[in-house]
């Protein structure tokens, strides 16, 4: 699909037309997690943002290479390994295998590279080498830190400036107040009791700021197209990355910066002392539906906040079943043998309208919206005069090319040829019930059918079934 793809750049504040650096091929640099404890359904709020992102560069004719860190060694998970007991590796793989069960779960797409923050020690420590060679650090009780007052351009992502610096003042943590403004920590002394390597810059270990720099460098080169992640990361990290990033090279570092919004829930922040900090198991132990759970998360535009609720999840799931029961329809509804009741504008409407949703900022509840328009008036035609063999070919094409981006669509769970058969025996007997006037047979026969999880559908073309969820 061809068609101009606007995203909001958070680095200058506005809209901006989507143009690569290199023609064609979209690189994109996805903050993944922090590998401490299963991921909640905030942080997937901002994953399945970047899937849609990732989805439809591809949409919109772009090759994408992208690359989603695995932060496995910062003070978090240190922390962590600590309590349990368990050395780094150990502890931090157990979640690293599920969050990647989390993304299948809710169908991201995989990316290219999910680099480990401690496979790329090296590169950490060349990028220190760098900054150093170009009078930008300085090292105190063994430490490294960024002296942030010899890089003009700090705080042009966030507004946050270096002038509120105290001298000399420094952070050693991975995590710092907002508007706080101070030298940072690139390379921690070996502490006891903490993961350390023996590298040029002595034993110790990467601040957390540094190992993206170095991750989406290696990968994507100096500089590339997007990196996003949760407006939370704005500052201190985004914002220490670009500085890091371009202190090295005196080269631009990002075109594009693209910021998630919070999740809520019920109105509130979510925290687990409030009891309503939800992982995506805790939901899935509820019976909710990982489809539900991803279109609710992917149903608000992402520079707005989502309000998480359980009404908007059983709504989701409605909106799942809409879904589901016009797929059926299509699948079991003979085509019409004239030219049917579904004009070829209506389509090419959708097309136009969902593309134009996708590329306004990633616009997913206006690409919804025409998505459900598009099921209402396939519907009717259904009900109607039914569609003919090119507009349900074409229907078709098209709800393909929309899951190519949302991918909501049920996986086809209709029984074999044997149970087939059994079902329209028992709708047959039903239909005669009905000509006959014995509703009583006719009403046993459907409680029969709901009772194995087929429901039936009375239309113009007939008796449709379809299972139930």
């Amino acid at each position: 699909m061809a068609g101009e793809l606007r995203l909001y750049n958070t680095l200058t504040r506005r809209l901006e037309t989507f143009a690569p650096i290199e023609p064609g091929h979209a690189r994109l640099y996805t903050c993944g997690p922090t590998v401490y404890d299963h991921v909640h359904i905030g942080n997937l709020r901002t994953f399945l943002f970047e899937d849609v992102l990732r989805r439809t560069l591809k949409l919109f004719g772009y090759r994408v290479t992208q690359v989603m860190n695995l932060t496995d060694v910062d003070d978090k998970t240190i922390l962590g390994a600590q309590r349990a007991g368990l050395d780094l590796r150990t502890y931090t793989d157990r979640y690293v295998e599920a969050f990647f069960e989390d993304l299948a779960t809710l169908r991201a797409e995989a990316a290219e590279h999910y680099p480990r923050a401690t496979d790329y020690i090296e590169q950490m420590v060349a990028l220190v080498q760098r900054l150093s060679d170009n009078g930008l650090t300085y090292t105190s009780a063994g430490s490294v830190y960024y002296r942030i007052s010899g890089f003009p351009g700090y705080g042009k992502l966030s507004g946050v400036r270096p002038e509120a610096n105290l001298a000399g003042a420094r952070v050693d943590s991975d995590e710092y107040e907002k508007e706080d403004a101070r030298d940072f920590v690139l390379w921690k002394a070996a502490r006891e009791g903490e993961p350390a390597w023996e590298t040029a810059l002595g034993r110790g270990r990467p601040g957390w700021h540094l190992e993206c720099s170095a991750m989406s460098m290696s990968l994507l080169g100096d500089s590339f197209d997007i990196h996003t992640g949760a407006v939370d990361n704005i500052f201190p990290h985004h914002e220490n990355e670009i500085a890091q990033s371009e202190g090295a090279t005196n080269a631009p570092f990002v075109r594009y910066w693209l910021h998630a919004e919070h999740l809520i829930v019920e109105g509130e922040k979510m925290a687990k002392s409030k009891g309503n900090f939800f992982t995506l198991r805790d939901l899935l132990a509820r019976g909710h539906d990982p489809l539900a759970i991803r279109y609710l998360l992917i149903s608000v535009p992402y520079r707005q906040k989502l309000n998480f609720t359980f009404d908007g999840l059983h709504a989701a799931d409605q909106a799942i079943d809409r879904i589901s029961n016009t797929l059926h329809r299509l699948r079991t509804t003979p085509i019409a043998t004239g030219p049917g009741a579904l004009p070829a504008e209506e389509i090419a409407r959708f097309r136009n309208d969902f593309l134009e949703a996708l590329g306004d900022d990633l616009n997913t509840a206006r690409a919804l919206a025409a998505l459900h328009t598009l099921l209402r008036t396939v519907n009717i035609a259904l009900d109607a005069g039914g569609l003919s063999g090119a507009a349900h070919a074409n229907v078709l094409a098209a709800l393909g090319e929309a899951d190519a981006v949302l991918d909501l669509m049920p996986a086809a769970a209709d029984p074999g040829p044997a149970d087939e058969e059994h079902i329209q025996r028992m709708i047959d007997e039903r239909n005669g019930a009905r000509a006959a006037r014995d509703f009583s047979r006719a009403d046993t026969i459907r409680d029969q059918l709901r009772e194995q999880g087929i429901l039936l559908e009375d239309t113009a073309h007939g008796t449709v079934w379809r299972r139930e969820r």
